[in-house]
């Protein structure tokens, strides 16, 4: 259940002081699990795998703690915060190293009228317009993600130093930009993010469309990676057997369509399609663009007000670059079965299955088999051979 703390917020001048009302919320998630997969290695190994059995957390929603609260300004406007922490709460350390609200940290003004302003560590436009109808709302992001999750459609992807605005809605539409700045001397463009995008709702229907671009800090090319918070604007992009070949790029960009259907209140449908891109520069491993193409469906049911399953399906392909003869591909397969025991407790299983073929390129640049890996949450443990079978059972609870 979430807690609301009524606070005096003090405002004082030389002569006088104002007091004003504003209401603060403490929220958050507990999510740990089990989950065993058949074929483990580390990326970039070329040994053989073995099933291995663990124990995870976050694989249905990221456990968390936070705070979120507005105090009315008059007229409508309004002063609005989040401060939110990542757990890992299996061990209980922080999602994210180097930082402890890094899953949001921002501030900001809303509007009925004018729309949403709001500066910080948060989520880009490309995700809060795509989000609704992503494939991990019902099959997750640890094992629904697309291969990978190179898309971003997963929600860890956050930007550092962040400008985001996002309309009201007008006749169904909405509207949403942001820019994270690099904060590199010298460079407006370099460690900068920006992105945008449209959403559409109308009764059953609803599509979103989106773009971002996400700017090396480092000139010429330089790694990166999500397991901490970045000290400048660029987006954490996860690692993994897809993509990591390309962790020299200069540049990165993403073009992505989600949309969906509701049948009725017991059937719903959703798609989407990805374009991602990884641009070389001057000092990357890589020679040319390497570009890859997701298409995939999810189909969720709800027969009663306890149960709710789905199962999902994508394909990956990657285009012919850099020495590559036989592109990469990869089909996944995703089922997720979930029982609400309250309102804010549920027990799920998840289960997932990849095949993968062609080639693609290995961080040291040479041209090796393509291998799984199942969404986010096996990015640092891919397959060892051309297929991967994953499972998962937890328990998350919300207050």
């Amino acid at each position: 259940m979430k807690k609301t703390i009524i606070a005096s917020c003090v405002l004082g001048g030389a002569a006088m002081s104002a007091h004003a009302q504003s209401n603060v919320t403490l929220y958050g998630i507990v999510d740990n699990g089990l989950a065993w997969q058949n074929s483990a290695t580390s990326v970039g190994s070329t040994s053989n795998g073995h099933s291995v059995v663990k124990m995870t957390a976050g694989v249905w929603a990221g456990s968390r703690f936070g705070l979120k609260g507005s105090e009315d300004l008059g007229g409508g406007t309004k002063a609005i915060f989040t401060l939110e922490a990542g757990v890992n709460s299996t061990n209980g350390t922080s999602q994210f190293s180097g930082g402890m609200f890094t899953r949001q940290s921002w501030v900001g003004l809303t509007h009925p009228r004018f729309g949403t302003l709001t500066a910080g560590r948060q989520y880009t436009a490309y995700y809060t317009m795509l989000s609704p109808w992503s494939p991990t709302t019902w099959i997750t992001g640890y094992f629904g993600a697309h291969p990978g999750d190179i898309d971003s459609l997963d929600n860890i992807y956050r930007s550092n130093n962040s400008l985001v605005y996002q309309s009201p809605k007008m006749g169904g539409f909405t509207f949403a930009a942001s820019y994270a700045f690099g904060g590199v001397p010298g460079s407006v463009n370099a460690g900068s993010t920006w992105s945008a995008g449209v959403q559409y709702t109308n009764g059953p229907v609803g599509i979103g469309a989106a773009y971002q671009r996400v700017n090396n800090s480092t000139p010429g090319g330089g790694a990166w990676g999500a397991s901490s918070t970045t000290s400048n604007g660029g987006a954490q992009t996860a690692v993994s057997a897809i993509n990591n070949g390309y962790q020299t790029a200069q540049a990165q960009q993403r073009f992505a369509v989600t949309g969906g259907y509701r049948f009725s209140d017991a059937w719903d449908v959703s798609a989407s399609y990805s374009n991602v891109q990884y641009i070389p520069g001057t000092g990357s491993s890589f020679r040319n663009t390497a570009i890859f193409n997701t298409a995939g469906a999810v189909l969720h049911f709800h027969p009663s007000a306890a149960w709710d399953f789905a199962g999902g399906y994508s394909y990956t392909r990657a285009t012919l670059a850099n020495g590559i003869t036989n592109a990469a591909q990869y089909h996944q397969f995703t089922l997720s079965q979930y029982y609400a025991v309250s309102k804010r407790t549920g027990f799920y299983m998840v289960e997932a299955y990849q095949r993968a073929n062609g080639d693609t390129l290995s961080a040291n640049r040479k041209v090796v088999i393509a291998t799984p890996s199942i969404g986010d949450g096996f990015s640092g443990a891919p397959s060892s051979s051309r297929s991967q079978v994953a499972a998962g059972v937890g328990i998350v609870h919300r207050f």
